[in-house]
């Protein structure tokens, strides 16, 4: 996903650049599931942008960072969800799921991360 790249001045000759880096991982829930505290999503079980198979989570810049996720279109809350990036086998999402719900065969679950890249750039 392209984003603009913002400049911001610090003083007459330096700004600080930041250029985001987007990325969108998809998973449909193969079996309803219920009776389960935490659901994991490896990174295998994703498909990326390009509709292939991901192979790793990328790792979230510290303190420049954030991941959303998405579970039937809608936007859900920070706590719920543990995110550790990493290849196959290690990277991974984690979902907790209140007790009392499910989530339905063939739900799409969308996460989307995004890092930023910030420098300060002397003119």
């Amino acid at each position: 996903m392209a984003l603009k790249i913002v400049k911001l001045a610090i003083s007459p000759k330096q700004t600080i650049s930041t250029s985001p880096t987007v990325a969108r991982y998809f998973h449909e829930v193969p079996e309803t599931i219920i009776e389960v505290t935490t659901y994991k999503i490896n990174a295998s079980s994703f498909l990326d942008d390009q509709g292939e198979t991901a192979q790793s989570l990328p790792a979230l810049n510290l303190n420049n960072s954030y991941f959303n996720v998405y579970i039937n279109g809608v936007l859900q809350m920070d706590e719920n969800f543990s995110y550790t990036a990493g290849e196959d086998g290690i990277g991974s999402l984690l979902i907790s799921l209140p007790e009392d719900s499910e989530i339905p065969k063939g739900t799409p679950i969308i996460m989307e991360t995004v890092n930023f890249h910030p420098e300060i750039v002397s003119e």
